[in-house]
């Protein structure tokens, strides 16, 4: 196999599963995500290969199509924050039947609708709003995502947020003062409008920037991390950079409310509880 060579959705359907296994079976989807990618051993390049015209990557794009799919074959649910968990079944299914569950989830699919291909989009529909986001905040210009993320750190509780707005102040973009009860602390910040995923050389050259102002950093990207770069991030005997991904700073912007509107629709289910009857009035 290629080095840059993707697997198909499909491939990834157990290697997802003994992730969530590992996780003590449930997981968010970058936990879901990073474990598999480890447990398998995919390159960097393999990491790197944007879906389409990005931001996000063809890894993440086909976890998520395994992870639907595993939801229609009754093996895993997942909750309205985002957390992945085996059912019952999840917990003990094994290899070989993956694929017979995966070819009756298929046909029992193609029974409801005649359309395949409207199925599938329905289907894929999870992580649609976070891409439809995304492609919009690529379209800003890059003063334009720094006004973003300061507008998004104030809203998540950050004072005396600032755009340096300077060139040549070493790929510090601002600053601001994370406040935590009676504590606060100077964070500096970075931005990066990319697709495809964000390398370990990122991470170095944003701490070295750091150097001499302060030991916090925040890397905030619309595209991902490799796994080389969350290792660079938390290295010992280094100062920590916090990452956030464009997974994350959609989830963000859909929780602050910025650039996204959410409507609640409430669905009723009503079952007779023929027990309160027995129980009370016989």
């Amino acid at each position: 196999m290629a080095q840059t060579q993707v697997p198909s959705y499909n491939q990834f359907l157990f290697p997802t599963i003994e992730a969530l296994r590992e996780l003590g079976g449930s997981g968010a989807i970058d936990e879901i995500n990073e474990t598999v990618i480890r447990q398998q051993g995919y390159s960097e390049e393999q990491q790197a290969v944007i879906h389409g015209d990005g931001p996000g990557t063809e890894l993440a794009y086909r976890l998520a199509w395994a992870r639907t799919y595993l939801k229609g074959m009754g093996l895993a649910t997942n909750s309205e924050r985002g957390v992945w968990s085996l059912t019952e079944f999840g917990t003990r299914v094994t290899p070989d039947q993956i694929e017979p569950l995966r070819q009756r989830f298929m046909a029992d699919n193609r029974a409801k609708r005649k359309d395949k291909q409207e199925t599938q989009a329905d289907d894929a529909s999870e992580d649609l709003w976070q891409d439809q986001l995304l492609d919009r905040v690529m379209e800003l210009s890059p003063a334009g995502f720094e006004r973003l993320s300061q507008r998004l750190l104030r809203e998540a509780g950050f004072i005396n947020t600032q755009v340096t707005g300077r060139s040549g102040d070493g790929g510090i973009d601002g600053t601001g003062v994370y406040r935590l009860s009676l504590v606060s602390f100077p964070v500096y910040f970075q931005c990066k409008r990319y697709k495809g995923s964000v390398g370990a050389g990122a991470v170095r050259d944003f701490r070295g920037a750091m150097v001499g102002r302060g030991d916090k950093g925040l890397l905030i990207t619309t595209g991902t991390f490799t796994g080389d770069a969350k290792a660079e991030a938390t290295r010992d005997g280094a100062p920590p950079i916090d990452l956030i991904d464009g997974t994350r700073l959609a989830d963000l912007l859909k929780e602050y409310r910025l650039g996204v509107q959410v409507t609640t629709r409430t669905i009723e289910e009503i079952r007779v509880v023929d027990e309160f009857f027995e129980q009370t009035f016989q």
